[in-house]
């Protein structure tokens, strides 16, 4: 199977370096140059991978909270590996869950 990736990047010559040398790794690379031309491809298609800049105007690091009945040891350290930045497993105590996106939410805030 033939795995897709985005490649998001707001300089064009990056996003044809990614293009040319993924395409050539047997890879089907879309591009876009920035968050608002990609956020319409993310929701139309299915990518296996996203890669982008993180330095471009319209995108910000996004909090993100995993809330699920998952709770072994190993589904938890994936998860913060691959980037979540909390951890809840259900059933979850909705004070709990409140406190920490306040928290998150103004940590935002001051970036």
């Amino acid at each position: 199977m033939n795995k897709r990736i985005l490649a998001v990047d707001d300089d064009e010559s990056i996003r044809r370096i990614l293009q040319v040398n993924l395409e050539r790794g047997g890879y089907t690379v879309e591009t876009a140059e920035s968050g608002a031309s990609a956020l319409p491809l993310l929701l139309q298609n299915h990518y296996d991978l996203l890669i982008s800049d993180v330095m471009m105007p319209e995108l910000r690091k996004l909090p993100v909270i995993l809330l699920t009945a998952q709770s072994s040891e190993g589904d938890i350290t994936r998860a913060y590996v691959k980037g979540t930045d909390l951890y809840l497993t259900k059933p979850f105590d909705p004070n709990e869950l409140r406190t920490w996106v306040g928290r998150m939410l103004a940590e935002t805030q001051e970036d």
